[in-house]
């Protein structure tokens, strides 16, 4: 059974949720609606009627002509209509109407985590054994991430933003420095940047594939930058050869914003074995520990550093290695923060690292589906792949919304899948866009036209392993018929 919502047949016109402006619906407070539930190959039954057809040619009137002359002419815009034996009457001079929204009965997020029965029997293990802080299973973690990157080193902590902040802290990075990277980007990165009293310096990002390039990063550089961090956008590498032979050239450090790239490779080299690098493991990344980040680096001492900022400044971790549990005569260092990591988010992940290459042939294999079948779709571009030779983690499955094509704007299409139970989200609107950065950086607005264009119009839809290609398909088949709604739509409808 497929629940379906009442609306105007083919013309997106929704009273159960308010899409309709106000005066429109003030219009037709006759007419009557009810959700019903109809099997979707077999029995459609009309929900509603209207008494009186003077009100139809403004509310359905479209490319087809005239409802109340042609009631049947817009039955090729009704998701319905692909049952064309279907007669749309209801006589008694009414005119009839099909839902234009057909509904999924459960909810598809545009991303879930993939928890196993195992990985929860995990979990309640270590909470069982006494020890749930940081201990064995964060040190299981960062040997199996080290070893994945080939990395030399690699410390957890209790989200990819306290690495940021950790890392810009340990390279002493603060008033004065300049630090370069796109604001196409989640603001915890800029945030931290600002936090430190050090200023962010913006440049644009492809337009196609919203990664940041070499030449743009070569022109920002000044005397006063420090620090360029590039972002591995949606699971896609930069060009991490020609940023890193900018860096090595004027002398400025990298670190590589990774939050989405776990798994990813460049050059058939897995990302974070280089340069520094920060893995996200937030519920919607392709493996999580609940909440966490690990932080890979080839530098011993930047290392060791890290270790000691992430708990209060302490010689030891919180686990020391040589013995159980945390030695008493520990001195503090330097100043330091709470940011260690725990073994119950640890474990999680732990036991989702083995899997991690079958979670991305999965979100690889939903993106052709998209790929495949979005290229039928006017208005709604994908993000391209870069040209560079690379492995992309299939993080995010992003679109544009393309409103002159399309008929809608991303606020109107998010909307309309939502109304057909599919979630959707946004990565990202601009940092420069954001409240505090239009008050307090104004200087950036209107000076990355790509990065701009782009924060008005992505979209991400559903992309996680435990997807069905039926889920994939029926992602494609809500956002087409919410665009032949929209398309259909006369001037003061679905806007």
């Amino acid at each position: 059974m497929t629940r379906v919502w009442d609306g105007e047949c083919g013309q997106g016109k929704f009273s159960r949720r308010s899409v309709v402006p106000i005066s429109q619906r003030a219009s037709v407070t006759r007419r009557t609606s009810k959700l019903f539930t109809a099997d979707r190959a077999v029995n459609r039954t009309p929900i509603r009627r209207t008494a009186d057809r003077s009100e139809m040619p403004r509310l359905v009137a479209g490319a087809t002509g005239d409802a109340t002359t042609n009631r049947h002419s817009l039955r090729q815009f009704c998701p319905l209509s692909r049952y064309p034996k279907r007669r749309c009457s209801l006589g008694n001079g009414g005119v009839c109407v099909y839902s234009l929204a057909v509904m999924r009965l459960n909810f598809l997020p545009f991303c879930r985590p993939s928890i196993s029965e195992e990985d929860i029997a995990a979990v309640g293990e270590v909470l069982r054994s006494g020890w749930i802080t940081t201990g064995p299973q964060v040190a299981e973690l960062e040997r199996l991430i080290a070893a994945r990157t080939g990395a030399k080193e690699a410390i957890a902590a209790t989200s990819g933003t306290a690495l940021m902040h950790l890392t810009l802290h340990a390279m002493d990075i603060g008033p004065g420095d300049e630090v370069i990277g796109p604001s196409m980007t989640w603001v915890s990165t800029p945030n931290m940047v600002e936090m430190r009293g050090a200023r962010n310096v913006f440049v644009d990002v492809d337009r196609q594939t919203l990664l940041v390039g070499a030449d743009a990063i070569d022109a920002a550089i000044t005397p006063r930058t420090r620090l360029v961090i590039p972002v591995h956008y949606a699971g896609a590498p930069v060009d991490l050869d020609a940023i890193r032979s900018v860096c090595r050239r004027r002398g400025v450090a990298m670190l590589e914003d990774a939050a989405h790239a776990i798994g990813t490779q460049y050059k058939n080299r897995e990302v974070g074995g280089d340069d520094p690098a920060i893995f996200s493991l937030h519920p919607i990344k392709n493996i999580t520990s609940g909440e966490g980040g690990v932080l890979t680096t080839n530098d011993v001492e930047l290392a060791a550093r890290l270790r000691r900022l992430r708990f209060h400044g302490l010689a030891v971790d919180a686990n020391d290695r040589r013995q159980q549990g945390r030695s008493p005569q520990a001195e503090v260092q330097e100043l330091g923060f709470k940011q260690n990591m725990a073994d119950m988010n640890a474990v999680l992940a732990v036991r989702q690292m083995p899997r991690l290459d079958a979670f991305i042939e999965r979100r690889d294999a939903i993106a052709r589906i998209y790929r495949r079948r979005l290229a039928e779709v006017d208005g709604i571009l994908p993000l391209h792949d870069p040209p560079w030779s690379h492995r992309h983690a299939r993080h995010l499955f992003i679109v544009r919304v393309d409103e002159k094509v399309c008929g809608i704007d991303r606020t109107a299409f998010m909307e309309g899948l939502k109304l057909r139970n599919i979630g959707t989200g946004i990565h990202f609107l601009a940092a420069h866009g954001q409240k505090w950065y239009r008050e307090n950086r104004p200087e950036w607005m209107g000076r990355l036209p790509d990065t701009e264009w782009n924060s008005a119009r992505i979209c991400s839809i559903p992309c996680f392993p435990d997807m069905t290609d039926d889920d994939a398909n029926g992602v494609v088949d809500a956002i087409k018929e919410t665009l032949a709604g929209a398309r259909a739509v006369v001037s003061g409808g679905i806007r």
